[in-house]
């Protein structure tokens, strides 16, 4: 006889607490092998697909599509040990199974993608099997999520005769079961008189859009950000030409090509060795500024879902090959919303090139729990004073949002004006490596 087992929501790491239903890929009955994904979830940071850690036949699914599940609740069932279902792969330990396993993509093993396998249809003796499993299971979902939970006819014409409608009420009996009391309640909160209330002001019109996933996640940290850090902006007009020259020479000799973020990256990298106190966070708990050892530079991109901002880890040890290769991988992943969680947590100072939008400025709002974040307008041609001479360069502005608290303006405008120095003249950089 099948076992039925129940394979819950698991943890996706990094504090997320909820994920959305986006997709179901697989149906009651379908049969499904060790690890194949079953559903495809949004949580405020990535869009997963969730691999089920048991191999069966699915009796039940819990959720529907554009549902919001926590952590922790059931998402499908799954009738496991029939004998003709597809088998299991060993273990990498070299055991064999059904055993619950670290989730591919979760836990402690990044390396392996979750994968899909070709299952084969459920056959005669298969479904002789299972379906009692099936029953059993469907009978027990449609207790625990149907409706309206009652079992005694007594209470159901009590609500009947009186108006009560017992989907409105949640029972407080075992499992949810409604019971005479429950209904006696709603009926005293319906015979009570109303209060009288102030007359409400016309609610505003216009097209609604939930507060959820990815917007909503910026959201609440751009809050946060702005409810306990007291930032500060200053900003700074360079002459990028030579910078621009040296990327143009760099891309000539052939390879790679580099990025102006990459150059930009590589110089914020060299800045912060110079000012450590900026690559650092606030612990308000023990009342300490946390310097970091190492730079993971996150850099703001647009995609379909929303601004993202993916991490580039140890960026301090990177060219600007590397960088460049890093931002474009980084980058692809985000657009195709196939980023992990992890890619989008643990930065410790952000790159922001809103000059791709044309624009020359901006004050970014730091990407909390960090302590600055460099804006970058559009390098563009303008009047510029070149030598004693007005001349025509390629100008762009430099905005540094920095939290007050780790710092004093000094500081801040010390780490602005080195950047700016290295963007003007390239070989400052290289003088300091």
């Amino acid at each position: 006889m099948p076992q039925v087992m129940e394979f819950k929501l698991p943890d996706l790491g990094e504090g997320l607490t909820e994920a959305e239903i986006v997709r179901w890929l697989v149906a009651v009955g379908d049969v499904v092998a060790i690890d194949q994904p079953v559903v495809e979830v949004e949580t405020a940071k990535a869009m997963v697909e969730v691999p089920c850690p048991y191999g069966g036949v699915v009796t039940a699914r819990f959720g529907e599509e554009g549902q919001e599940l926590p952590v922790g609740a059931p998402l499908i069932t799954v009738a496991v040990g029939a004998q003709t279902l597809p088998e299991a792969p060993a273990a990498e330990d070299g055991g064999s199974g059904s055993a619950p396993r670290p989730l591919i993509g979760y836990g402690s093993d990044h390396s392996r993608p979750a994968r899909r396998r070709r299952v084969r249809p459920v056959t005669a003796e298969v479904t002789a099997a299972v379906v009692p499993a099936v029953a059993a299971a469907t009978a027990v979902a449609a207790v625990a999520t149907g409706p309206v939970a009652v079992i005694s006819p007594l209470v159901r014409k009590l609500a009947k005769d009186n108006g009560v409608d017992l989907r409105a009420l949640r029972g407080s009996g075992p499992e949810g079961l409604i019971l005479r009391a429950d209904v006696e309640a709603a009926l005293a909160a319906l015979r009570a008189p109303a209060p009288v209330a102030a007359p409400a002001s016309p609610a505003p019109q216009g097209e609604r859009i939930p507060l959820k996933g990815v917007r909503g996640a910026v959201a609440e940290k751009l809050s946060r950000s702005r409810r306990e850090i007291p930032d500060a902006t200053c900003w700074v007009d360079a002459d990028a030409t030579e910078l621009m020259a040296a990327r143009a020479a760099m891309n000539a000799v052939g390879g790679p090509k580099i990025s102006v973020l990459a150059l930009l990256a590589r110089i914020c990298t060299a800045a912060l060795a110079r000012y450590p106190e900026l690559n650092s966070t606030v612990d308000l708990a023990a009342g300490e500024i946390v310097r970091l050892p190492s730079v993971h530079l996150g850099f703001a991109a647009q995609t379909e879902r929303g601004l993202m901002v993916p991490v580039v880890r140890d960026a301090q040890n990177r060219n600007p090959e590397s960088l460049s290769a890093e931002f474009a991988r980084l980058t692809e992943l985000a657009r195709a919303g196939k980023l992990a969680p992890a890619d989008l947590t643990g930065g410790t100072f952000t790159l922001n090139n809103y000059g791709v939008f044309g624009v020359d400025g901006s004050t970014p709002i730091i990407n909390h729990p960090e302590a600055a974040m460099l804006g970058v307008g559009r390098i563009m041609p303008k009047p510029w004073v070149h030598r004693g001479e007005l001349a025509v360069r390629q100008v762009v502005q430099l905005s540094l949002t920095f939290d007050h608290r780790v710092c004093d303006g000094g500081t801040a405008g010390g780490f602005l004006r080195y950047v700016a120095d290295c963007v003007e003249s390239p070989a400052v950089l290289l003088r300091s490596l």
